[in-house]
């Protein structure tokens, strides 16, 4: 028996006697009945009993709180269990890593100087290059010739936002 003469939790749910060497007993005590009910639902107590019994002991209790992860994880989740919280939190970890890059290469590039425009004899330029800068007004962007990508921001929204689409760059 578990703690007392009090049965143990799972003895209490599969109504039965709990005997002295019941192996459920140190680990599913009878002030947390949910906790084996749960294990129970989704294992069977049939194939509990084998696993704990296949274990050595200073192993079981590690086992116990593993298949009561996996069993909340599947009451939540039925198909994917905790591999789908697992590949949420990665997916996760990937954008949150992919933020900070961008981040970090917009704060190299605000400390960088920008560097000075060499001083272009007229003879050495193209007739593109001199008509582009005679002509219009000379506000600095060329005329509004200036490209896209070189206006970079930060409010790129190119990061997956679904957190269970993941593109491979090998598929």
């Amino acid at each position: 028996m578990g703690s007392g003469s009090s049965p143990c939790a799972s003895c209490k749910l599969l109504r039965r006697r709990c005997a002295k060497d019941c192996i459920f007993a140190p680990y599913f005590p009878p002030d947390d009945p949910h906790k084996f009910a749960i294990v129970h639902k989704v294992f069977g107590a049939s194939n509990v009993s084998k696993m704990l019994q296949e274990l050595p002991v200073h192993q079981r209790a590690d086992a116990v709180s593993s298949l009561v992860y996996e069993a909340n994880a599947r009451m939540r989740d039925p198909v994917y269990g905790c591999v789908g919280a697992i590949s949420y939190l990665q997916n996760q970890v990937s954008q949150l890593q992919m933020q900070l890059a961008v981040a970090q290469a917009e704060i190299l590039c605000m400390m960088q100087p920008e560097p000075e425009l060499p001083a272009i004899h007229p003879s050495m330029m193209d007739c593109d290059t001199k008509s582009m800068l005679l002509s219009g007004n000379n506000t600095g962007d060329f005329g509004g010739q200036m490209p896209q990508f070189l206006s970079y921001t930060s409010s790129n929204n190119n990061v997956i936002q679904d957190p269970l689409k993941r593109e491979s760059l090998w598929t």
